[in-house]
Order: structure tokens, then sequence, then C-alpha cells
């Protein structure tokens, strides 16, 4: 009882401490469609703050092939796809990912599992062990640092888009398997890793590059196939994880990489082995999303979410916050105080704008920041209004 009673009291201090460093983060109740409108705890809000870049969550004909995967496969799964939770929608998937990445991938195959955190963890920790060096990207998302972690390998990390000292890490490597690890899109900073010297290092040292591609991909390329589509990869040296929560508009994540690979993972790898299958409605779902990624309407929308970037970098103009280089749909506001940083967002929100505010640890120390993300389904009024109060937000800040 002493105990218990000691660590409750312990945690409530350190919550008050994070409410006083500004670190302290709560939930908003959305109550209507991930869309630009949105009705948030009792506001109306345009939000910037989603990851749904093309606009599908809502999609009309994504919501009915929702309707209609529950009414072809129930609500859930049951079990885990070894057992008895792998149906013919996630077969179709698996099967449309594999022709969908089949230009940069060699004798490519996909696999779907539930959520990107769990995909990243599968990959690293079923490939990765005591006798492999991985070579970890310094602004990586969570899930790639805790899944090299877990793996039991000896991990470097590198400076960030840094291949200079990558490929010196490397070259003094002797381990058996060497692992490169990085994200494709930095989700924090909306910068893009040089994968095409990554890869060349890859060659050179005899390594294995691990992309996740969370905000690249049905964003980056001709055909929205991602960064790698971006630098024409096409190596059989490639694992290409990605989620489906975010262009795809849906929910779930894939890996593709050589069908050894694949296998391998679907035999050792524990997240995918020991989890329930996702819902195979998800599943029958997400072939409408990727049909619409793949086709001409993708590559429209595409083309319109790039005029909504273009037209921000071209107006934002600040003189004492900052903005980062991106041409991706993040785009970071960098603020630095934390206090300054939520004030900016409460601002917003008065305004009827919702944006993100990311503060430490997401984000180093000192460099809190409005994280606007942007939609094909945004309109030229809309990021217009946004960037007058975000100018005139900085204008006032002194």
């Amino acid at each position: 009882m002493t105990s218990d009673a000691s660590m409750l009291t312990i945690l409530r201090a350190q919550l008050d401490t994070l409410k006083q460093q500004q670190l302290w983060r709560r939930r908003w109740n959305a109550e209507t469609a991930c869309a630009p409108h949105m009705r948030v705890e009792g506001h109306d809000l345009i939000s910037f703050c989603s990851n749904d870049y093309l606009g599908l969550a809502s999609d009309p004909r994504v919501m009915e092939a929702l309707n209609v995967g529950v009414s072809l496969y129930g609500a859930g799964s049951g079990a885990s796809h070894l057992i008895s939770g792998h149906s013919r929608a996630h077969e179709k998937l698996e099967a449309a990912l594999a022709e969908f990445f089949e230009p940069n991938l060699i004798s490519g195959r996909g696999l779907y599992l539930a959520s990107g955190y769990m995909a990243n963890l599968a990959v690293i920790t079923a490939l990765a062990d005591s006798s492999t060096d991985i070579f970890s990207e310094a602004l990586n998302h969570a899930s790639l640092i805790d899944a090299a972690r877990l793996s039991r390998a000896k991990v470097t990390i590198y400076p960030h888009r840094d291949v200079a000292s990558l490929n010196a890490m490397l070259s003094s490597s002797t381990a058996a398997r060497k692992l490169i690890v990085t994200d494709g899109v930095f989700s924090m900073d909306g910068d893009i890793a040089p994968l095409n010297e990554i890869m060349r290092l890859c060659e050179i040292h005899d390594a294995w590059l691990i992309v996740d591609d969370a905000h690249g991909f049905g964003v980056m390329g001709k055909h929205g196939r991602g960064v790698v589509e971006q630098f024409a990869l096409c190596s059989e040296r490639l694992i290409l994880v990605g989620t489906l929560s975010k262009a795809a508009g849906i929910a779930g994540a894939f890996i593709a990489a050589h069908e050894t690979i694949i296998e391998w993972l679907i035999q050792r790898a524990r997240p995918y082995i020991y989890s329930t299958a996702s819902p195979p409605a998800l599943a029958h779902a997400l072939l409408t999303s990727l049909g619409i990624i793949a086709s001409q309407e993708g590559a429209d929308r595409r083309a319109l979410l790039n005029e909504r970037i273009t037209q921000w970098k071209s107006s934002v103009n600040l003189q004492h916050w900052h903005v980062l280089e991106s041409i991706t749909p993040i785009q970071p506001v960098v603020i630095g105080d934390n206090a300054a940083t939520m004030t900016a967002a409460q601002s917003l929100r008065e305004d009827g704008f919702w944006v993100g505010s990311v503060r430490p640890p997401t984000v180093p120390v000192g460099t809190s920041r409005l994280r606007v993300t942007f939609s094909s389904s945004h309109t030229h009024a809309q990021v217009a209004q946004l960037i007058s109060l975000v100018n005139t937000l900085d204008a006032e800040s002194v």
C-alpha cells in the first residue's frame, strides 16, 4: 500500500512539472470526420494538423468500400494471421502493394500490419541481432529508435542527412550484417533523406536499407510510390515500410521487400505473429485508397497538394520565427519557446484554425514549433487565411 501511494505521489509531482514546463499534452475530442472543416469540442475549426494528405479519410468511395468490407468480412478478424485471422482481403491488399511497388523492388512482396509502429518493430527486431550493426538516423521516428533498442544489435546514430559520416561509420564496421535505418520524409522537419546516396553506400559496404516512408507514400513520386520513386531506387537491398493511415486515409501499415525478407518476417517477426490481424474490412477499403493513389486522380490530387505547399512557401513571411526547408506537406514553423508555441496554437484556435503544437521530447529542446500540414482538400482561401494569421502572430511575437 505504501509503495503504491508513493508511486502515485511521485507521478503526480512529475505531471505537475510537465505542466509547469509547458510540456503537458492533452487530447482534443473531434466530433466529425477527418477533413479540413471539423467540429472539435463544440468549436468549428479548419484543420491544418492531420496527415490526411490526399483527403481520402472522408472520401465517399473509401467510406463505402469500408461499409462493403464490413458486410463481407464482419467487424473483426478473430485471431492472428497465422491462426485464422488472415483473410482474402488481406491477401489481395498485399498482392496489390507488391504490384504497386514492383518498379522499386526486386522479387518484391507486401505484408500488411496493424500500425506503422508495429511494422517498424517487426522488421528491425526480426532482421537484427547481436551480430548486427544498425546505423540509425539522428531524427528517426520513435518507433525506429525503440525497435533498434529492442533488437540487441549495436546501434550507431549518424547525424541528420550526413552521408559522409555514415560512410565513415560503415567503413569501420566489421559486423556480419549491417542495417541502415532512416525515415524517408522526416515527420517533424519535413525534409527528405538522401536515399540515392545512402543506397550507393549500401552497395559499397554490403548493407541493407530500411526506409520508413510513412509521410512520403502516396505523396511523393509521379505515381505516389513515395521517396523510393522520387529517387528511382530499385534494389533487393531495399526494405520499405509505410503507413496506410496518412495519405491512404484509413489505418495500418505495410512492409514491401524481397519475397525472402517477407517470408522471414511472417515466420519470425514477433509483433506480426503474436498480434490479432487487423479487421479485413480495413484491408478491403484500402484497395480503393490504393487504386485512387495510383490513378490519374491521385496524380491530380498530388498536384493540387503541391500548389498549396507552394502557396504557403511563397507567402509566409516571418521575421522572428522561422520555417524549415521542406517541399513536403509538413511545413514546420519553429518558435523555440514552449510557452510561446502553446500561445500561438491557442491564438490560431481562437481564430478558427487547428494547427499542431510540437514540443520536446518529440523535437529537440529549444525547437518547439507549429507543425503545419497540408492536404489536397484545403482551398486556396483557407491557406491564404492561415498565412495571414501566422504572419501577424509572428510580427506580434516580440
